[in-house]
């Protein structure tokens, strides 16, 4: 498994400092939420920007491994809207991150987003199926996973447990889109713990990336859940993709914490080498 850092952690610092801060605490790799790139429209960098990205990682020698929080920016976006308009808007957000994701070398998108998929209304549930069957037509035309992302109930109202995940990949039946599995929303959410549902689910292929964060928001080792037995289960199914580093508080600041979760991370680690 490789471990990458979600450079939300670290958005305060220009993006080559970025790289270089995590390359040097020794992540494989940097996963990047779009809008600290561009606020308004991270899917239409100009091409000149999109290589100065690729670059200053290259630099680093730090691969960009992945998208995530994909419609955070601008505000308003939805899949599960029937204002047509909005509606063309947010798929044309989610087409153009997975262009962007191609041409910036990364391998997965994770599309979590739990304001942008609010279930209220009729249709609703359809409207975000649907926005997933044409992100895997894209993502498979452009050589990337795009990964749907469970979250818990207290934060969304569609997709809550890895299985609606699953289920929701396999009525779409598209390799290209499959699921992954957050392991503070799986604390938050579902009845199960989680080396129960990688014991489940990563035998079947669908579970395409995984999140490393505490039940509590902050980072891997930072609150009560054991992530021993977690990384053991990942080794034992052998698990070569990515983990993506995610907390959603950074305590005592964001380059601490990313330090924080690498070094807990990399010793429990060793007890598999």
């Amino acid at each position: 498994m490789r471990l990458t850092l979600c450079n939300e952690v670290i958005k305060e610092l220009p993006f080559a400092q970025q790289c270089a801060l995590t390359a040097s605490l020794g992540y494989d790799g940097i996963e990047i939420a779009p809008f600290t790139l561009d606020l308004e429209a991270p899917h239409r960098l100009p091409a000149a920007r999109k290589a100065e990205i690729r670059r200053m990682a290259m630099d680093q020698g730090l691969p960009i491994t992945s998208l995530h929080w994909l419609l955070v920016s601008p505000k308003g976006l939805s899949i599960t809207t029937d204002d047509t308009a909005l509606r063309g808007k947010t798929l044309d957000m989610m087409q153009g991150l997975i262009e962007l994701a191609a041409e910036l070398g990364a391998q997965v998108l994770v599309h979590g987003s739990p304001g942008a998929r609010q279930v209220v209304s009729p249709g609703d549930a359809a409207r975000a199926e649907d926005a997933m069957l044409r992100a895997g037509t894209w993502a498979a035309a452009a050589g990337v996973v795009y990964c749907l992302e469970p979250l818990a109930a207290a934060e969304t109202s569609w997709c809550t447990t890895v299985a609606e995940g699953v289920a929701i990949v396999e009525r779409i039946n598209n390799p290209a889109l499959r699921t992954m599995l957050d392991v503070c929303a799986a604390g938050n959410g579902e009845a199960e713990a989680v080396t129960t549902l990688l014991d489940r689910w990563l035998p079947t292929g669908l579970l395409a990336h995984i999140h490393l964060n505490d039940r509590n928001r902050r980072a891997p080792g930072q609150g009560a859940d054991r992530f021993g037995p977690i990384l053991a289960t990942l080794h034992r199914h052998g698990y070569a993709g990515l983990c993506g580093v995610e907390p959603f508080e950074y305590h005592p600041d964001g380059p601490t914490c990313a330090a924080r979760a690498i070094g807990y991370l990399r010793g429990l680690q060793q007890s598999f080498a």
